[in-house]
C-alpha cells in the first residue's frame, strides 16, 4: 500500500517536537511538503503558504494543521475544498461555529477529518477508561497546572482573544474527561482568572456535571511555578482511580498499573491512518463546547499583569 502524502502547515514548536517525528516514525505517512512562515523543515519541500503548497507543491492525500488556532479555520477550508484529508491540532479554531462548521464540510467533501484531541491518547486512557465502564462514579476532581513561559515561551496569541489561555492546556484535561465519561458534560459554573494586560484567562475554576449530577471539578493555572501538575482523580464506589503526568501514569487504589507503551502522537497518527482507510471522521466538539461555556457563564476576577 502506498503511504499517505501528508503536508504540514505551520512549523512551530509542537510540529517540531511531536507532529514531524511521529509522521516520520509512521511507514503509513510520508511528509512530503511544509508550509511555513518561519524556520524550513529540513528534508522536505517548503512553501510560505498553504495555497502556494496547492498550487506549486508536489500531490499530497492529507494536511496536518499545526498553526494557531485564530486564522486556522480558513486555512482548513481551504484544504478541504480542494479535496484534503485533514488532522487539526487541538484546539481545532478560535470558536465553536468555525468547529462545527468544519464537521459540515468535512462530511460535505467525503473526506476524513481528525481533531487531535492528542491527550486522550496518553498511555493510561484507554486502560483508565475500560477500568471505569463498569464502575459506580461519585465524583472527578481535575488539577491541570503548568508554567505557561516553558511550555509556551513568547507565544503573544495566547492571550489575545481566541488564544483560550489557560484553556490552551485545560482543554487537553476536559478531552481527557470527556473521552473517560459515558455522559456529556454541562458547566455549571466558572470563575476565570484574567491579568490586567491579557485579554485570556491566566487561570479557572470550573464545576460541571452530568445528567446524573456526577459532581466534576476542574482547578487550571497557566503560571504555575514549579513542577507540572497533570492529574485526574475519578472516586468511585468500587475505589480510586488516579491519573498522573497527564495520563501516563495510572493507579487504581494508589497501585500503579500497566499501560501502553505507545506516545501520545505516534497514537494520534495511527488513529488517523485507520480514519482515512476506513473513510471515517472523528471531530469531536465536547472539549471546545465546554470552553466555550465556561467563557459563556463564567465570571471574571481582573489579577495582576502577565508579563512572559
Amino acid at each position: 500500500m502506498q503511504p499517505i502524502r501528508l503536508g504540514l502547515v505551520g512549523y512551530g514548536k509542537i510540529a517540531q517536537d511531536q507532529h514531524v517525528p511521529a509522521i516520520q516514525a509512521n511507514p503509513a505517512f510520508q511528509l512530503v511538503a511544509v508550509a511555513t512562515q518561519g524556520q524550513p523543515c529540513a528534508g522536505v519541500e517548503n512553501f510560505r503558504s498553504l495555497g502556494e503548497l496547492l498550487e506549486n507543491g508536489p500531490q499530497v492525500d492529507a494536511i496536518a494543521f499545526c498553526t494557531p488556532p485564530q486564522g486556522r479555520f480558513a486555512l482548513v477550508q481551504q484544504a478541504l475544498a480542494a479535496g484534503k484529508h485533514v488532522l487539526v491540532e487541538k484546539p481545532p479554531c478560535a470558536t465553536l461555529g468555525e468547529a462545527m462548521a468544519l464537521v459540515e464540510q468535512v462530511r460535505e467533501q467525503g473526506v476524513s477529518g481528525l481533531f487531535a484531541w492528542h491527550s486522550r491518547y496518553a498511555p493510561g486512557i484507554e486502560a483508565a477508561r475500560d477500568w471505569l465502564a463498569s464502575r459506580t462514579l461519585h465524583s472527578v476532581q481535575i488539577d491541570w497546572k503548568e508554567d505557561v513561559r516553558k511550555w509556551h515561551p513568547g507565544q503573544a496569541w495566547i492571550w489575545q482573544p481566541g488564544g483560550l489561555g489557560v484553556f490552551d492546556p485545560g482543554i487537553n484535561a476536559l478531552s481527557i474527561a470527556t473521552h473517560l465519561l459515558a455522559l456529556p458534560l454541562f458547566v455549571e459554573s466558572a470563575e476565570l482568572r484574567v491579568p490586567d494586560n491579557c485579554q485570556s484567562p491566566i487561570a479557572a475554576s470550573i464545576k460541571m456535571a452530568d445528567a446524573r449530577h456526577l459532581d466534576v471539578r476542574a482547578e487550571f493555572d497557566f503560571d504555575h511555578g514549579h513542577d507540572e501538575l497533570w492529574s485526574i482523580e475519578i472516586r468511585c464506589a468500587e475505589g480510586v482511580l488516579r491519573l498522573d503526568n497527564g495520563g501516563a501514569l495510572l493507579s487504581i487504589d494508589g497501585v500503579r498499573q500497566a499501560v501502553s507503551e505507545e506516545g501520545e502522537y505516534a497514537a494520534v497518527y495511527r488513529h488517523f491512518q485507520q480514519l482515512v482507510n476506513d473513510k471515517a471522521s472523528d471531530m469531536d466538539l465536547q472539549p471546545l463546547r465546554l470552553v466555550a461555556d465556561s467563557f459563556f457563564v463564567g465570571s471574571r476576577m481582573a489579577v495582576e499583569p502577565f508579563y512572559d
